[in-house]
């Protein structure tokens, strides 16, 4: 199977260094990345011009399958490469909640919306994997660590529900109709195991839409546990989900398009179930054993002294 990997960030360099253990990989990148060479010896790093939809045809031409970590205009200009050259499936760069919890005017799309329309118009074969949550989002210095994230307004350690090395945590506990909000959460490594294993399968007769988890837990058990690893009392701050509602249609009225507008938006969408892989239908299929939440903070996180 021949792969190109579009993007060489943190999770494009992942996903190469695991898929690359049984199939052609080939990293698509901007310009030259030394570390991509480092990390992943068995892959063809090709630099690429996404301006330009003739450049990226011709490289990928060749290949059976393409899965993207990038966004907007360039994805959209990759996706035109990819039906010119006939490449058999796409994967969009859409890996966090299920696809049905997912509001048809999202306010957090970043041109994912735009990029699956124009799959479909093209009749193309493509799959989005849902994991959740990364992990990852936690660990010291948060997403930006790893270099995955840029641009998403979630990179930092202070950026989403918990921030572990401070110990402050703001969650809405329950949804409109008062249950517990429940989040998944996944292992980036675990990510691309799951993936790679679904490649294994062979490609042919992939669903819409492959979904697996890690963990599964509510938004205040996810509190408790960071708390209880570090073993010190965490600061938690508890939002209704109407008084965050009310919030955001202020900052909206203020045409205040800022940090706190999107942060407050995933709050909701939180709140809403987008997070939550309710019926995993990856994990099953494959011999991935991803790791807990608690056994994966306990290997970045120990108590305080």
């Amino acid at each position: 199977m021949r792969v190109a990997i579009a993007g060489a960030g943190g999770f494009a360099r992942i996903l190469a260094q695991y898929i690359s253990q049984t199939h052609s990989v080939l990293v698509l990148s901007t310009q030259p990345r030394p570390e991509v060479d480092e990390q992943c010896p068995n892959c063809q790093l090709v630099v690429v011009d996404y301006q330009d939809v003739e450049n990226l045809r011709y490289a990928v031409q060749g290949a059976d399958l393409i899965i993207s970590t990038i966004s907007g205009a360039e994805q959209l200009n990759l996706i035109d490469a990819a039906r010119r050259a006939r490449v058999r499936r796409f994967v969009p760069s859409e890996f966090e909640g299920d696809m049905s919890r997912r509001p048809t005017d999202d306010p957090l799309d970043r041109g994912g919306q735009s990029a699956i329309q124009m799959l479909e118009q093209a009749h193309m074969r493509y799959t989005i994997f849902s994991c959740g949550i990364f992990m990852e989002r936690f660990a010291p210095g948060g997403l930006q660590s790893y270099q995955i994230g840029a641009g998403s307004g979630i990179q930092g350690p202070s950026d989403y529900l918990v921030d572990i090395q401070d110990r402050n945590a703001e969650v809405i506990p329950n949804n409109p109709n008062g249950r517990p909000v429940r989040v998944s959460l996944t292992s980036v490594y675990d990510v691309a195991q799951f993936v790679t294993a679904a490649i294994d399968l062979g490609i042919s007769n992939w669903p819409r839409e492959y979904r697996m988890r890690g963990d599964s837990m509510t938004v205040t058990d996810l509190v408790h546990t960071c708390s209880d690893v570090r073993g010190v009392p965490f600061n938690l701050t508890a939002r209704h989900y109407r008084e965050v509602e009310a919030q955001v249609d202020e900052l909206r009225q203020n045409g205040d398009w800022g940090y706190y507008y999107f942060y407050y938006q995933r709050l909701l969408q939180t709140a809403l179930g987008r997070y939550h892989i309710h019926s995993p239908n990856l994990n099953d299929d494959v011999q991935v054993q991803p790791i807990s939440f608690r056994t994966w903070l306990e290997r970045f996180w120990g108590p305080e002294a």
